[in-house]
């Protein structure tokens, strides 16, 4: 590796094929390419990205972007960021949303307002002062005859008056005190403050508070010229997001390398920023604003968003299967609409709804109309006359209804339905949403307007997949297994019987699995981590091991270990710390909580580690509109479909999981994979074995079920891990 590509590296030498991962991401950032890079957990991805990256960015005048949704991985690239610049100086940003940092809690709308008017009102005040001065002098001129300067001094007193007539307007009316301040101070001190290291966002608020200045316009105001943006995915898969954040950078896209960390949630996160919906409650709040309007377009934007509520309604109550609407709750639930061989339910029940003279006609004039009233509630937020910035519900309702005509039955794109329940009324009411099922819609456009991306994860394999579902062009790749001491691991794939969801009831299935689960805990010298297709067949063997009622699990230090259950309604953070702060413990999680991945159990807090069963998402409807979607983009070759929307997904994930031990090369420990589809026996299309890399296969030790507590037995003996004795099979 090139002596210059180190110039961003802080430490003393890199880890194993760290050196060779930055060379190669250097070379592929010269050449304009994006990069899929996998290397295994602990094994210093960040900076093998971020240093290249750098350099590249510090040569060619470019600004690198990093991001992350995992907030543990935040912190872990400030810290990184702070070893950089204590060796090289760097210019860094750490930026998140506006309701993070924002000191009077208003919305994103309502601080747009705000600002605007804070700005009007602050730029009048300075005008009214230089046209003061002016006509005092003007008037010293005429005094001493001058008969031009009293003519001039005649239009700068209107000028100076329209000027005042503005100010009274707003002067005691709605405008932010803190970003006042920032554009009436000197903010010199805060910059000076600023890249004097690498601030977090929560230390920069803690300042712009201490000063009475908004810390986030600080923050957008400061971030040209620099080397280095953390921030959160949104603000690079939200196309509107991105647009205005390449414009804080005062950076053309072009000009932005990105890196993109746990990348294999790259896919769903961007997802979940294509999809749009609109509630009914939207959609009555639009008919409200429209009632009694005198506008010529009032009657026309009330026959569509009037059709469309009521084709809402008429959808999900039309849909309910018997008894369903009983069960409903606070959760959104959904009520599928879609057709196979026509327009789905809701639309075709807006069709029949809509009497008018033409949808897209008064779609148009709906828009129109919501823009105006938008306009209206600004004005009187500015003014004074509101005491927060309204959003026009018929500007919401009719653009999502321009977007639902032009798109629902497009390619990728699944209608769909939810409805949920009121807690305070207990009256049930619904939502439609355009759900999108190919990710590369949103992806593809950001990885083609920046000059380069680098994906990393643990588990990006198969990369061919990846380029594909993200809209790649024949990306460079590279993959890193562990090179930790081979002989400091062990993987064991024990048979028991496939954990497949109609025989998780079977007691002949259930007593197999508990006695490998018992066998893990009593057999690991410190934690384990167990994860389980569900948060309810955690609590399952939780509860058969001894959970919750006294009986805890001998351990392999012939103690007793504590047994620990995560659940959706569980404080994750004060689980974990708590599960870490033992020396005995079993945690029982599901593989699809928070716990699989973006957060390490280093050395003792975590000794054994396993997945039990296969642990496939729940199958439904969008789900299945995914894999539909994927087998019709890419014609339903290896069943696309069922490989790319679920089983590589839960491979990664399970991956993932297994990643959580063996953190270092001083790091020790034992990873199980319980279920006879990891095995080499012959499971037919059930089989996963063949999903995972290949030097990962080869590592795959199988066993049966009763024998894996001698191999751990074994494998921690040999590295004096026990605590005394070890125990007895």
């Amino acid at each position: 590796m090139a002596e210059t590509t180190r110039r961003f590296f802080p430490y003393e030498s890199p880890y194993p094929n760290q050196g060779e991962a930055m060379t190669r991401i250097a070379a592929a950032l010269d050449d304009g390419d994006d990069v899929l890079f996998e290397g295994a957990p602990g094994t210093g991805k960040t900076l093998s990205a971020l240093v290249p990256a750098l350099e590249h960015a510090r040569e060619e005048d470019r600004t690198v972007v990093i991001t992350t949704n995992v907030h543990q991985q935040m912190r872990q690239f400030v810290e990184e960021a702070r070893a950089i610049n204590d060796e090289e100086d760097i210019r860094a940003v750490v930026f998140k949303g506006k309701s993070s940092m924002c000191h009077i809690g208003v919305d994103y709308q309502e601080c747009q307002t705000l600002r605007d008017t804070t700005r009007e009102l602050v730029e009048d005040q300075a005008e009214k002062r230089e046209l003061e001065q002016q006509q005092r002098e003007l008037l010293d001129a005429s005094r001493e005859g001058d008969a031009a300067a009293a003519q001039r001094r005649e239009a700068v007193m209107e000028e100076l008056e329209a000027v005042e007539e503005r100010i009274d307007a707003v002067e005691g009316t709605n405008v932010c005190e803190h970003y006042r301040n920032n554009l009436l101070g000197d903010n010199d001190q805060f910059y000076e403050w600023l890249y004097d290291g690498v601030r977090t966002p929560e230390e920069i608020y803690e300042y712009a508070d201490q000063h009475d200045l908004c810390g986030y316009e600080l923050l957008k105001e400061g971030m040209e010229a620099v080397d280095l943006v953390v921030c959160n995915y949104h603000h690079l898969l939200d196309p509107t997001i991105r647009e205005q954040f390449f414009r804080w950078l005062d950076r053309e896209p072009e000009r932005v390398v990105t890196v993109f960390d746990e990348a294999h949630n790259i896919e769903s996160a961007a997802r979940d920023h294509a999809s749009r919906s609109l509630t009914e409650n939207t959609l009555d709040s639009a008919l409200d604003e429209l009632d009694d309007r005198e506008d010529s377009r009032a009657e026309a934007a009330e026959n569509v968003v009037g059709a469309f509520r009521d084709a809402l309604v008429d959808a999900y109550e039309d849909g309910f299967e018997y008894g369903e609407r009983e069960g409903i709750d606070e959760h959104w639930h959904d009520v599928p609409i879609a057709n196979d061989d026509a327009r789905d339910d809701l639309t075709l029940a807006f069709l029949r709804n809509y009497e008018g003279r033409g949808i897209d006609t008064e779609i148009e004039l709906a828009v129109q109309l919501g823009e105006a009233i938008d306009e209206e509630y600004e004005e009187a937020y500015k003014n004074g006359d509101a005491t927060s910035r309204a959003e026009s519900a018929t500007l919401a309702a009719a653009r999502f209804l321009s977007i639902w005509m032009d798109e629902n039955a497009e390619l990728g794109q699944y209608p769909v339905v939810s409805v949920r329940r009121n807690e305070g009324t207990d009256e049930i009411y619904g939502r439609a949403e355009l759900y999108t099922c190919i990710p590369r819609r949103v992806t593809e456009a950001l990885f083609d307007e920046v000059y380069a991306s680098v994906l990393m994860s643990a588990t990006l394999r198969p990369f061919d997949v990846a380029a594909d579902v993200l809209g790649l062009d024949d990306p460079v790749t590279m993959a890193y297994g562990l090179e930790y001491p081979e002989e400091h691991r062990r993987t064991y794939a024990a048979g028991t019987p496939p954990l497949f969801a109609s025989d998780r009831g079977d007691p002949a299935v259930q007593e197999s699995v508990s006695g490998v689960v018992s066998d893990l805990v009593e057999f690991t010298p410190g934690n384990t981590l167990l994860f389980f297709p569900s948060y309810a067949e955690a609590e399952r063997y939780y509860l058969r091991l001894g959970g919750g009622d006294g009986r805890p699990v001998g351990d392999a230090d012939g103690g007793d270990a504590a047994l620990m259950l995560d659940s959706s309604d569980v404080d994750t953070d004060d689980l974990r710390e708590r599960f870490v702060a033992s020396e005995n413990a079993a945690l029982f999680t599901s593989l699809w909580g928070t716990l699989a991945e973006g957060v390490s159990f280093d050395g003792d807090a975590a000794r054994s580690v396993a997945v039990v069963g296969v642990p496939y998402p729940h199958i439904d409807d969008r789900l299945e509109a995914v894999q539909d979607a994927y087998d019709r983009a890419y014609g339903d070759r290896n069943q696309a479909g069922w490989r790319y929307a679920v089983e590589i997904p839960t491979v990664r994930k399970t991956r993932q999981a297994l990643g959580r031990v063996i953190r270092s090369p001083d790091d020790f420990g034992v990873r199980v994979l319980a279920d006879k589809r990891y095995t080499r026996a012959d499971m037919g299309r059930f089989s996963v074995r063949d999903t995972f890399p290949e030097e990962e296969r080869d590592e795959l030790i199988d066993m049966n079920p009763e024998k894996v507590k001698f191999g751990m037995l074994n494998f921690y003996a040999d590295l004096d891990a026990y605590d005394g004795e070890p125990p007895r099979p």
